[in-house]
């Protein structure tokens, strides 16, 4: 039952971004950009800017909702009887105080034997912060303030808004520039274009998405030394350096099938090889050294 709704709720985002852009379109009177005379750049330069970002708005909107369904995230009540998951929250809360937050993030546990932890949603306002179960169960105090410290300061820093505008201009930048080379390669005399010009796109598409991830990966790496460095002045340094380095004791990888809206703010990720240059986390290693380097200045 669960997978089924999670299935519908796709499919609903899906179909939300596909009739936004539609009535944009239509409102702005944007019509299409290739015709027998040749390519409109302004249509597609316009069209290329309403599918790019909105798929990434509405993901960022919804990214709290999507978050609780495809993570199972429970979440956690602040007057719960439960003594251990009150204290949780009272940390975190503790935690966003510290940084300066007005409203309070929700707070959730999700079931996972990985030692794991994110933070999402469109705004300071309508945040959550979410732990695994592996996470909460086998950190210490320390340990665990210095992941939730971490995960305010994405918040705090507006990452989640930061790397979805990021992705949005990508994506439109992908659009525009595989359509207008594809056009150029294909369509010389200025013809309707072909079944060619559609395969050269969709190729060119897949090179500049593949180029562009390397752009967004290396900004995502940025955005985390940032996340540490104020885990540690929210948590203390010490706190912080010893939770990643108990996540670097106790690494596994990360399940798969996690909504691309949470991957870039988790705390945990253990790139290798080439799969560094499309890590939106550094090297554990790289991260704790980072912070010891403060720590001695």
């Amino acid at each position: 039952m669960a997978m089924v709704s999670r299935v519908v709720l796709f499919l609903l985002v899906n179909a939300l971004v596909m009739i936004t852009v539609s009535v944009l379109m239509a409102v702005l009177g944007i019509g299409p950009y290739l015709s027998s005379y040749g390519l409109d750049f302004r249509s597609l330069a316009v069209f290329c800017l309403l599918w790019g970002f909105g798929g990434s708005l509405i993901s960022l909107i919804t990214s709290r909702a999507m978050a609780k369904w495809t993570m199972n995230v429970h979440v956690i009540d602040p007057s719960t009887p439960d003594p251990s998951l009150r204290a949780l929250v009272t940390m975190v809360h503790d935690l966003a105080r510290r940084a300066g937050m007005e409203v309070m993030p929700e707070v959730g546990i999700y079931d996972s034997p990985d030692l794991n932890a994110f933070a999402t949603g469109p705004s300071s306002s309508r945040a959550l912060v979410a732990v695994s179960s592996g996470l909460w169960s086998q950190m210490n105090r320390d340990e665990l303030a210095g992941v939730l410290g971490h995960e305010i300061t994405h918040i705090m820093n507006g990452d989640m808004v930061t790397m979805t505008l990021l992705q949005g201009v990508v994506n439109a930048f992908v659009m525009f520039l595989s359509r207008v080379i594809a056009f150029f390669l294909v369509n010389r005399d200025n013809e309707r274009p072909g079944i060619m010009y559609y395969v050269v796109q969709i190729g060119l598409e897949i090179l500049f998405m593949f180029l562009g991830s390397i752009v967004v990966a290396w900004f995502s790496r940025i955005r985390e030394f940032r996340a540490d460095k104020g885990g540690a002045k929210l948590a203390g340094r010490g706190s912080m350096i010893s939770a990643l380095e108990e996540l670097r004791r106790n690494y596994e990888p990360m399940p798969t099938a996690q909504a691309s809206a949470i991957q870039t703010l988790q705390i945990n990720g253990h790139p290798t090889g080439l799969m560094k240059l499309f890590a939106s986390h550094p090297p554990l290693e790289e991260r704790i050294e980072r912070l010891m380097k403060e720590t001695a200045a």
